[in-house]
């Protein structure tokens, strides 16, 4: 019985934008999904991120300024109950879905550390994982395939239900679906080990990012960085540090290996 037959827990945000240094979170998701796919437990967040949010961004997730101000729970309270339970499900030793991991758990890091709180990673005492992230997954099994990768795509490519895409809700299940419909097409996946699994998907995250540095290059853009590493850009590349490792000295799960690093 492999890990997509099992309960999964899967997290999306949704965001001021797709900075991961500098944006907000808006709008959070944390779904618990049995097996047979139903839903379980649902944790969701509505925050007023301290900033306004961009009418390009409240036009695809639909949270305007006027709307989290007036019913949003402050951020930083926010984000600890987000991070509590991510901690908790990962010390359960949960698997957790996240599409295009280094985005939402980059950024959850980034609201931690902005608001003088402890990260994912320190709670946890080693780095995020078991993670199982469908876009990285995709590429991997389906390298030459044409075509966009984003959720909705994915949705349309596994034959998996979206409804209202850009609700963190909606898309936290879109996301588990497509992981398990993966796993359902492709036997080898779906009987690795989990940590085997997330150490399968930093090599990678890592391979795609320098091919996909390598093509940009070629076309024109010589000095194109793709980041490397997976599930969490660490933070010390966001900032200047002449002497010292600004990241801490996390152990990694048994048979993980240590992420990726690119170069900024």
């Amino acid at each position: 019985m492999g890990w997509h037959q099992e309960l999964l827990v899967s997290f999306d945000l949704e965001t001021t934008g797709t900075d991961v240094e500098q944006d907000r979170i808006v709008t959070a998701a944390l779904i618990r999904l049995d097996a047979d796919g139903r839903e379980a437990v649902r944790e969701t967040w509505l925050l007023d991120p301290g900033v306004p949010v961009p009418a390009e961004a409240a036009a695809i997730h639909g949270m305007t300024t006027a709307h989290v101000r007036a019913h949003g729970q402050a951020a930083a309270a926010g984000v600890e109950e987000i991070t509590t339970a991510l901690a908790a499900a990962l010390e359960a030793g949960l698997p957790l879905v996240v599409m295009n991991a280094r985005y939402d758990l980059s950024l959850l890091d980034r609201e931690c550390r902005r608001y003088g709180l402890p990260t994912l990673a320190e709670r946890l005492g080693r780095r995020p994982a078991p993670v199982i992230d469908p876009l990285v997954l995709d590429k991997h099994v389906d390298r030459y395939r044409k075509g966009k990768r984003t959720l909705q795509a994915l949705c349309h490519h596994y034959g998996v239900p979206l409804d209202a895409a850009h609700e963190a809700g909606a898309d936290a299940v879109a996301a588990a679906g497509v992981a398990r419909r993966i796993g359902e097409r492709h036997p080898a996946v779906a009987g690795t080990a989990l940590a085997a699994l997330h150490a399968l998907q930093e090599k990678a995250a890592a391979d795609q990012a320098a091919s996909f540095q390598q093509y940009l290059r070629r076309s024109g853009d010589p000095a194109a960085i793709v980041e490397a590493a997976w599930p969490l850009i660490p933070y010390q590349r966001t900032r200047e540090a002449p002497e010292g490792d600004l990241e801490p000295d996390l152990p990694d799960l048994p048979g993980q290996t240590p992420a990726a690093r690119g170069t900024v």
